[in-house]
């Protein structure tokens, strides 16, 4: 395993800070993470977003919500995607007058202890992103062809969307929501795994400054993961198409709205 920096001490932050958790079918995850959450975070609201997940995550989302106003819970009437959860959670942030908004995946490969790090690098950044692929980051149990393909894909965007970053492809990332704000976060166009290239993307066409800080990615402790060939494929083509498109200027994918 590579060798990973100590955990940051926790410190408070200046300004509200929502972490967003995107759930279907993750009962086995969800109160455990929450409290490791606000081990590492104390001041966060966490907002869980459920897709009507059949083996009862949402009711216990609605119970920690009881019981701890930190606890906020969106119900959604079905398994709609992981983009436009994200995409949720990012309006919800902007409505609800959040400074920052610090998402990590629900099955604990986004390991809590990270937190202090990414969000001590937001004094000095507007995106800060748990980071696979710079010193210090790495990956567990991972295997050689979905690492190698990870990898590769990082490459292609960098290339493509000219974007000074190691891991454009991780979920685990803190925003300033004054830049999601600005980021025209309705004209996206992934839904898939390509969502998280094309909103970084959007946010950097903002100004926004970009750190990573390095993480261990772990494999999830309970639960199946929701990783498909097909969706993967899809998205790397999504990738290819908005990256050709803004690479030889055929669209900035930014730019006078139409709405």
């Amino acid at each position: 395993m590579p060798a990973v920096r100590p955990p940051v001490a926790v410190t408070p932050m200046t300004g509200r800070l929502l972490v967003s958790i995107a759930t279907y079918n993750e009962a086995d995850n969800l109160r455990p993470l929450i409290a490791e959450i606000h081990t590492y975070a104390p001041h966060a609201d966490v907002l869980v977003v459920d897709d009507n997940s059949p083996d009862g995550t949402g009711r216990i989302a609605d119970e920690l919500a009881a019981a701890d106003p930190r606890v906020r819970v969106l119900h959604r009437p079905g398994k709609l995607g992981l983009g436009t959860a994200s995409l949720a959670a990012m309006r919800y942030a902007i409505d609800h007058k959040y400074d920052f908004l610090q998402n990590l995946d629900a099955d604990f490969s986004h390991p809590p202890r990270f937190l202090p790090g990414i969000l001590a690098g937001m004094a000095t950044k507007d995106v800060m992103i748990g980071s696979r692929y710079v010193a210090g980051g790495g990956t567990e149990n991972w295997p050689k062809v979905r690492l190698a393909i990870s990898k590769t894909v990082n490459a292609l965007v960098r290339f493509l969307f000219r974007m000074p970053v190691r891991d454009a492809s991780g979920a685990f990332r803190c925003y300033r929501v004054s830049n999601l704000a600005r980021a025209e976060l309705h004209r996206t166009r992934s839904r898939g795994y390509s969502f998280q290239q094309e909103v970084l993307f959007r946010v950097h066409q903002t100004g926004a400054r970009l750190g990573e800080y390095p993480i261990i990615f772990e494999n999830r402790r309970h639960g199946k993961s929701k990783v498909n060939a097909k969706e993967a494929v899809r998205s790397i083509l999504m990738i290819l198409s908005l990256g050709t498109s803004h690479f030889f200027g055929l669209d900035r994918l930014t730019g006078p709205s139409k709405k």
